[in-house]
């Protein structure tokens, strides 16, 4: 068996971390309403993208390298 080399697996995790970052601004952001009170007919797409990308960033934080 070959192992996976320690530099690799953090990069995974502070990738994961990041991808959940950006999922949680995305998703907080296009789900508060702007101040102007215009609301976008794509905010429910951009918060739908916002969780799949807390989701994919979870799945990497938690993943195990084999």
């Amino acid at each position: 068996m070959s192992e996976v080399p320690i530099g690799l697996t953090i990069a995974e995790k502070f990738f994961g971390l990041l991808v959940v970052l950006l999922g949680v601004t995305i998703a907080y952001v296009t789900y508060n309403d702007p101040p102007g009170g215009v609301v976008s007919p794509f905010s429910s797409f951009f918060t739908l993208i916002g969780f799949v990308l807390m989701a994919i960033g979870v799945f990497l934080v938690l993943a195990k390298a084999e």
